[in-house]
């Protein structure tokens, strides 16, 4: 079970005022410095983020119940082939779960062709516009991340992603139960922003494998570093294992805006952070040959920490 103790990650201030700080400058590597240590350490971290409002998160989660609500063959017609695009509805091993996902979510074309029949204008434009900021505070925080370890010059390494928007409904489970409704696993991406209705349930596993419950206060998001960054940075940083568990009477509703490689990249170390302290652990690999990996009878075997290692580990 998880621990009813709060779990303390590193909280990082992205205010107005830090977003003007000027590139090179030495607030700027301060925050470098700030982000790399709670990606190395923790694997994520809370960014208090004064830029998108309180208000604007509550009109995004409530575009999210509208979504729900609807009649289940409203819902149906949504599914794809494509595991992170379309509608997910509840299965045996995951019984409390729903989700709606959206490529490319930050594109106003691609985002309105999806959704015109089941959100209003107004609906619209606030998740398209809050889409955009988090792509903002995404390219930004990457920035930070080439810059903490002093690759200044290859802004392009991990800045070449998409943005595929996720909103998730856990359902109450019966009464009294301590139930999963998220399997534990790491994020199959760049990184992730997240933030949720403030229903408790999502828990990150520490270094020493315990689980832990990680509130998001109203005012913050969370960051939370992937397999793929983990791989870019020869395991410095650290993809950390999550999970959502759900008790008492009130359904849960997270957005979850992460960074995934375009199809057909291929992802590598990067020379400048392989050394004797953190040698080369995985060879190069196409991320969409590991996407086909990880949904195969044998990948879906294998623990989601480890997949990637038993798909591009070196002597595998």
């Amino acid at each position: 079970m998880g621990s009813d103790s709060q779990y303390q990650i590193p909280a990082i201030e992205f205010t107005m005022n830090s977003l003007e700080v000027d590139r090179g400058t030495v607030e700027w590597y301060h925050l470098c410095k700030k982000v790399r240590e709670a990606c190395e350490n923790y694997g994520c971290f809370e960014i208090v983020y004064d830029k998108i409002l309180p208000q604007s998160k509550a009109e995004i989660l409530s575009a999210s119940r509208k979504l729900y609500s609807l009649p289940l063959e409203t819902k149906k017609n949504n599914l794809t082939p494509n595991r992170y695009q379309g509608y997910v509805g509840p299965s045996v091993t995951a019984p409390l779960y729903e989700g709606f996902g959206f490529q490319e979510a930050s594109n106003y074309e691609s985002l309105r062709s999806f959704t015109k029949e089941m959100w209003s204008h107004d609906q619209f434009c606030t998740v398209l516009s809050m889409m955009k900021q988090l792509d903002e505070l995404k390219d930004m925080i990457h920035l930070m991340i080439l810059d903490s370890y002093g690759m200044e010059k290859s802004s392009n390494l991990i800045m070449a992603s998409k943005t595929v928007l996720r909103l998730h409904k856990y359902t109450a489970p019966p009464s009294g139960e301590y139930a999963m409704a998220a399997s534990a696993h790491t994020g199959k991406t760049f990184s992730t922003i997240l933030f949720d209705d403030q229903v408790s349930g999502l828990e990150v596993q520490t270094k020493d494998e315990q689980w832990v419950k990680l509130p998001i206060s109203p005012c913050s998001f969370i960051f939370a570093v992937g397999d793929f960054l983990m791989a870019w940075s020869s395991g410095r940083m650290h993809s950390v294992k999550h999970r959502v568990m759900m008790c008492g009477e009130k359904e849960r509703h997270s957005l979850i805006a992460s960074a995934f490689p375009i199809e057909g990249s291929v992802i590598k170390a990067q020379k400048e952070l392989v050394d004797e302290e953190y040698p080369q652990i995985l060879k190069d690999f196409d991320c969409t040959e590991f996407f086909k990996f990880i949904c195969s009878s044998e990948g879906r075997a294998i623990d989601s920490q480890m997949q990637v290692y038993a798909f591009a580990g070196i002597g595998t």
